[in-house]
């Protein structure tokens, strides 16, 4: 059989599969066992079982569970509500404050947790009624929550960084420090657009009550002192990456004992919640586990067939040059994006993508940013965007999935005013990497 059928029949009845309602996870799996048994025979099995073997002894998933336990410890020590209550003391003057507050404490969150859903969910529930009750429009409340969220996944600890730099075999350190930059910029260009349409149309975002702002200056200053143990664990995490002295994993480790310390020293750390963190921490680790092993196992049996080589020669004969091949990835996630999983869309392009842009002569570095932030308009996108259904489990009755959508589509042209930059500068994205210590 030709390797154009079985790529043909791969995607047929990796859809077939899908569209049953089996699990991205089994779908990938168990399309890797069938055409594994028919096209090399029951020996070929082994295959599948080493490369998941191989994946399990791999030292860098080892950050993967610390890092979630680290965002579900500080989620359950309450730092989401003592950083948005000190933000917004603080932006407050500003139209449309509580919306920016709401960006800049995601922001910050995202160096803290880098869990999408956690942040999402939090806002939600912390500052979605504090804007409504205000009379803030619905879309700049509902948008601000959502694309906020999202930068979980470009702000270092992300784990979507780590599985990048684990599947193109890259510097994780080098991803954390390359996505800083860019998702401080889609924080800014958020930002920029709240402020700008709040005062041109000011009845979207009514004023802070003059209570709010004129919180003297002690009491604003008061408000972050819950915030210094948490921002220590962050800064201690991206700190000693950038300076070289810890390994993801062994970083990862310092923030999930930081993060211990930090609710304990805020007495919010009980057996109650530690066992919670715990479980949380477990679903979510083997949930992507599963989606990783799954994934492999489709592509090496892929790989075995000649699919990747096939994949390669044929993007790269495109009569589009070196930079409308890029583009042209860019375009096939933010549509695969609207379809699957971020770690599926990882696992099934990136060993055949990076290859590619190897060649054609660009930073996988560079690559693994422009990934993320195609990742951060999926969560967006309809019709299955996440992070519109992590909101909707939070808002009020009469807040619809249609009202989400809707919110959303200035932020997701933001994202992609972001991304093109990103594409166009690409220092953006390499500069603070390129300074690191220990590199």
């Amino acid at each position: 059989m030709s390797i154009e059928w079985i790529t043909a029949l791969m995607i047929l009845s990796f859809i077939a599969i899908l569209g049953a309602g089996l699990p991205l996870a089994f779908a990938t799996g168990s399309v890797a066992v069938i055409f594994a048994i028919t096209l090399f025979g029951t020996p070929s099995l082994n295959l599948i079982v080493s490369r998941i073997f191989t994946l399990m002894g791999n030292y860098v998933l080892v950050a993967v569970p610390l890092f979630i336990f680290m965002a579900c410890v500080l989620e359950r020590a309450g730092v989401a509500e003592d950083l948005f209550r000190a933000v917004h003391v603080w932006s407050g003057r500003l139209r449309g404050g509580l919306a920016v507050a709401v960006i800049i404490s995601c922001a910050i969150m995202a160096a803290m947790v880098g869990v999408i859903g956690a942040e999402v969910v939090t806002m939600g529930v912390v500052a979605l009624p504090a804007m409504l009750s205000r009379k803030y429009d619905k879309d700049i409340a509902l948008g601000s929550i959502c694309a906020g969220g999202g930068l979980a996944t470009l702000i270092p600890p992300s784990v979507v960084l780590i599985m990048y730099g684990l599947t193109a075999g890259v510097s994780v350190g080098r991803l954390y420090m390359a996505g800083v930059v860019p998702g401080l910029i889609l924080a800014g260009l958020y930002v920029t657009y709240i402020t700008s349409r709040c005062y041109l149309q000011p009845d979207i975002a009514p004023a802070a009550s003059a209570a709010e702002r004129s919180i003297p200056l002690i009491a604003k200053l008061a408000l972050l002192k819950g915030l210094i143990l948490p921002g220590l664990v962050a800064f201690g995490v991206l700190g000693s990456l950038y300076l070289g002295l810890a390994t993801p994993t062994e970083a990862a480790g310092v923030g999930a004992l930081g993060a211990l310390v930090s609710a304990a020293v805020h007495r919010r750390l009980t057996w109650p919640s530690v066992v919670g963190a715990v479980a949380d921490t477990t679903k979510v680790t083997c949930m992507l586990y599963w989606l990783f092993f799954g994934a492999s196992a489709l592509i090496g049996v892929y790989t075995l067939a000649g699919g990747t080589n096939f994949m390669k020669q044929t993007i790269t004969a495109l009569p589009v040059g070196p930079w409308g091949i890029v583009v042209l990835m860019q375009i096939v996630w933010i549509i695969l994006g609207c379809l699957i999983d971020w770690i599926g869309i990882l696992l099934l392009t990136a060993p055949i993508f990076v290859p590619i842009i190897e060649t054609l002569g660009f930073d996988p570095i560079w690559f693994g940013v422009l990934f993320c932030m195609n990742m951060q308009i999926s969560y967006l996108s309809p019709p299955f965007g996440p992070a519109v259904f992590y909101l909707k489990g939070v808002t009020p009755p009469d807040i619809t999935i249609g009202d989400i959508f809707h919110s959303i589509g200035p932020f997701m042209v933001l994202q992609v005013v972001g991304l093109a930059l990103v594409m166009a500068f690409p220092q953006l994205a390499l500069w603070l990497p390129g300074t690191m210590f220990g590199k």
